[in-house]
């Protein structure tokens, strides 16, 4: 696939399984083996990723990620996105889990690394989002981040 296909697909992907919630679409979208290089070796990366799109729709029905920027080279495309949603359900996520349903809107950057087979199947994923933003937005107890005094 050429640069722009790969970069049309990445939007697709984009659009369909977060913004629309099709969670038929990631089967298609994944290529056998896929790896997603923020969980452990061994992850079942369809289900994993099925799982993130529900737990984020049903805390954010409105979920929403907008593509800033993408750049592609060869069969890699990097993006700089936006989750925006409303809290309108329970986040099961990390130190969200608990939190009361309070209706705030929430702008999370994120920044992915895609890479696809020829097939235009992704591969590999590498993403890094800002959970303390979201933590911070949505009323979580703001952790500790203090470095100590010297000893």
């Amino acid at each position: 696939m050429t640069t722009e296909e790969l970069k049309v697909r990445t939007l697709e992907g984009f659009e369909r399984m977060f913004n629309e919630g099709d969670l038929g679409y990631v089967d298609g979208a994944l290529a056998s083996g896929a790896i997603d290089h923020q969980e452990p070796e061994g992850t079942d990366f369809a289900a994993h990723l099925k799982n993130v799109i529900s737990t984020l729709r049903s805390a954010f029905p409105d979920l929403r990620f907008d593509v800033h920027q993408l750049i592609c080279e060869d069969d890699t495309v990097a993006c700089r996105s936006t989750m925006t949603g409303t809290h309108q359900g329970p986040l099961r996520i990390g130190p969200m889990a608990g939190l009361p349903v309070n209706g705030t809107r929430i702008e999370v950057p994120h920044m992915h690394f895609f890479r696809y087979d020829a097939d235009g199947h992704l591969t590999d994923l590498w993403h890094v989002w800002n959970t303390l933003a979201l933590a911070r937005q949505l009323g979580a107890p703001a952790p500790d981040l203090s470095i100590g005094a010297p000893g």
